[in-house]
């Protein structure tokens, strides 16, 4: 086995490795980021629909209260604001979902599954926790999700959702009177929820795992490209003119012309060496030619 192929082998076998480590770690630090990313998104969309929220309280509300007496406007409530809002947004990125899932709602679309009432009860016990990550399982994969208290802190509220005596009429033609009452000031009735599929920061990691992975390898065949060249100029070459030096003078041919030696490394100290071997030998058979003349 020549010396190149020992050193191909050794230096191929490294760079397997090295790429092999290299794809766990980076995929596990992708995963990680892209996870974050994702939910770095849905804080984006969450506070959003907070932001939303308020403004309709604050400014959409008093200017529609007039028409609110003649005919009921979703437009008023927060949680249609922000369901708006958030569609407008899931055009751009669909995959996530957004929901205001509500223990007593008043429209029940709004009503809390049993995994979202789980949610707002986890809430309720950690009245000091803002915000909650966690993962379920769907019948379409994994699901990441990241959820958000809704805490009655504006007594505004209570106007259509403490009694239905204090409810504007045209919410109450609308809605009726069975859901959405007996909230109370600071109580914690549902969560503000954006979903969204494992598989999406799945799939940009393993994205960025192959643009970098491409990248890595591109580098490892030019460092083995760049080593073989330097081999050849360093090692094979000389080992190949010392080599045929030495072919020749074990063939008798003692007249040949010293190896040119530069540099001062090892390969250089093994032509040196090699010359005074074949000085020595020359001498050594003109000590012994004058001897027998």
């Amino acid at each position: 086995m020549s010396l190149r192929l020992k050193f191909n082998l050794i230096l191929g076998l490294a760079m397997i490795v090295g790429i092999a480590l290299a794809s766990v770690f980076t995929y596990r630090f992708m995963q990680e980021n892209a996870r974050e990313e994702v939910l770095d998104r849905a804080r984006i969309m969450l506070q959003s629909a907070i932001a939303v929220r308020g403004y309709t309280v604050g400014e959409i509300r008093p200017l529609l209260a007039l028409q609110q007496k003649r005919k009921f406007l979703p437009q008023t409530v927060p949680a249609y604001s922000a369901h708006q809002y958030v569609a407008q947004l899931q055009k751009e990125y669909p995959e996530y979902s957004y929901r205001e899932a509500t223990l007593n709602p008043t429209n029940p679309a709004d009503r809390a599954t049993e995994w979202e009432a789980d949610v707002v009860a986890w809430f309720r016990n950690h009245e000091e926790e803002k915000e909650l990550i966690g993962q379920r399982d769907t019948p379409t994969g994994p699901s990441l999700y990241l959820a958000r208290p809704i805490r009655i802190t504006d007594p505004s509220c209570l106007t259509c959702h403490s009694t239905p005596a204090e409810a504007p009429p045209t919410m109450i033609d609308a809605y009726g009177t069975a859901n959405g009452f007996g909230w109370k000031l600071n109580e914690i009735v549902g969560a503000q929820i954006v979903a969204v599929p494992m598989s999406l920061p799945l799939q940009r990691a393993n994205e960025t795992l192959i643009v970098v992975l491409g990248v890595l390898a591109a580098v490892f065949l030019l460092i083995f490209i760049l080593l073989n060249i330097l081999l050849n100029i360093v090692v094979i070459n000389p080992i190949k003119q010392m080599s045929a030096k030495a072919n020749e003078v074990s063939m008798g041919a003692l007249d040949v012309e010293e190896l040119e030696v530069g540099g001062s490394g090892e390969i250089a100290t093994l032509g040196q060496s090699f010359n005074r071997m074949h000085r020595s030998l020359v001498n050594a058979v003109n000590m012994l030619d004058e001897a027998q003349s």
